[in-house]
């Protein structure tokens, strides 16, 4: 039998991600999964009636890696590993 995974279970989530999760609908990995970073990032910001630190966005997307990719290589498990892709790409 499968092992179910909790958003709690994925990387570089914690009690304030998982509080923007339900602000977003977001109860399961599997609606994670198929929910886009860049769409989550914009709506937790008209959510919250206030612009999100950039890093955010990250998390979502290593969220989301992970939702999509039980398998992910570690690294990219880490907000911080989209942080450094954001950033490189801003300075092309």
């Amino acid at each position: 039998m499968q092992e179910v995974r909790q958003l709690s279970d994925l990387v570089s989530i914690g009690p304030a991600m998982l509080k923007d999760f339900q602000k977003l609908g977001i109860r399961t990995v599997r609606d994670l999964a198929r929910r886009k970073p860049e769409k989550l990032y914009e709506q937790i910001c008209a959510v919250t009636r206030q612009r999100q630190d950039i890093c955010c966005l990250d998390v979502f997307r290593a969220a989301v890696a992970q939702a999509r990719n039980p398998r992910l290589p570690a690294a990219q498990k880490n907000w911080w590993y989209y942080s450094r892709l954001r950033k490189k790409a801003e300075r092309r």
